[in-house]
């Protein structure tokens, strides 16, 4: 009964040393060049999978085996950066010091799909800016047309002086309100048929700020698609998952390798500007990603300075991941970083923050 028990216990080591081995592949997988090896890129989309089976192991073996726990522990300390970006926490909270401005950034999925505005009936995500008291709101998919026009748009924002629309594709754009001057508006060069980036330079203060609106590669997931990834979390059988991973698979690689080029220009263009920064939007990739990774070199994750928890802020087909982002320059705080999940009317939440210098 003794060599059982010490074979089993063999079986058990040797699977907690692939799943640290995992975890640890996953958490160092942003450094992976999507173009080069798209596939294993997207490795840290399981990050949370393995983080969670080495932390049940680490339980494990301080109740049976405490010699045997050093293995996952040493793997959780090693993954110990990306466990923060993927799940900060931040217990003690700042007090928003005076001067700070809020800074909301919003994917509207057409403002709930062009949701009429009228009196009785006011479109929700248009209501939601209009009550943000935010000083600077960077919106992606603005998409107008039929039941909702620019005008609207412009209209229930009346009491942001400073706007740009920078139409991407067709309907498609990015827009900028803000209650500062909007000094330019350039957009960044790379390659994209219906996504796209806008740096606008605002005046805060007598302070140019640079601010970067993304909304980058998406995964081309169609509904059919979206459809097998359903199937698969609802009836998990084997066949099911082998064909649908490998089908998702491959879009999420193509769109990432896709992703990798759009985010190094977006990460030329910050790195040559002297002054603060920041950057946003939707970035259509997990936090433990190549695209976060490049773009947020020498910049500060807001979320992970200020926010807790998995601030997951897509939130349909059961993708549910922190892909919509706020970035600082090192000079800037931020505060209460806040993934709002009080808003349902897009399949995005909105993420917002205070802002302020050193």
């Amino acid at each position: 009964m003794k060599y059982i028990g010490r074979f089993l216990g063999w079986i058990l080591l040797g699977i907690n040393s692939c799943i640290v081995a995992g975890m640890l592949f996953c958490a160092y997988s942003p450094y992976i060049d999507p173009v080069t090896h798209p596939v294993w890129s997207c490795a840290g989309l399981a990050f949370p999978a393995f983080l969670v089976a080495a932390f049940l192991f680490l339980c494990f073996w301080l109740v049976f085996f405490r010699k045997y726990a050093l293995l996952s522990f040493l793997g959780l300390l090693c993954s110990l950066g990306a466990v923060r970006t993927y799940f900060p926490i931040n217990v003690f909270v700042s007090d928003v010091p005076e001067g700070a401005i809020k800074f909301l950034s919003y994917n509207t999925m057409a403002f709930e799909k062009n949701h009429a505005n009228t009196k009785d009936n006011p479109n929700p995500v248009l209501e939601y800016l209009r009550n943000s008291r935010a000083d600077i709101i960077c919106l992606q998919e603005y998409i107008v047309g039929g039941r909702l026009t620019r005008a609207e748009v412009d209209y229930a924002l009346r009491d942001y002086p400073y706007k740009n629309y920078y139409k991407i594709s067709g309907s498609n754009g990015l827009g900028c309100y803000s209650r500062f001057p909007i000094l330019s508006v350039r957009p960044v060069k790379y390659a994209s048929s219906n996504n796209g980036s806008v740096a606008y330079t605002i005046d805060v203060d007598g302070d140019t700020l640079l601010v970067v609106n993304n909304h980058l590669e998406s995964n081309k997931l169609t509904e059919k698609d979206k459809e097998v990834y359903r199937d698969m979390v609802k009836d998990p059988d084997k066949r099911k998952v082998s064909e649908g991973s490998r089908l998702l698979i491959r879009k999420l690689a193509d769109a990432s390798a896709i992703r990798a080029s759009q985010a190094d220009s977006i990460a030329k263009l910050v790195a040559g500007y002297k002054g603060e920064v920041i950057v946003c939007g939707d970035f259509n990739d997990s936090p433990i990603s190549y695209t976060h990774r490049v773009i947020g070199e020498n910049l500060k994750d807001a979320f992970v300075e200020s926010g807790n928890g998995l601030g997951i802020s897509y939130n349909q087909n059961y993708f549910y991941f922190r892909i919509d982002n706020i970035l600082l320059s090192e000079n800037l705080t931020s505060y209460h970083c806040t993934v709002d999940n009080t808003i349902k009317n897009s399949d995005h939440y909105p993420i917002w923050c205070y802002v302020a210098k050193k």
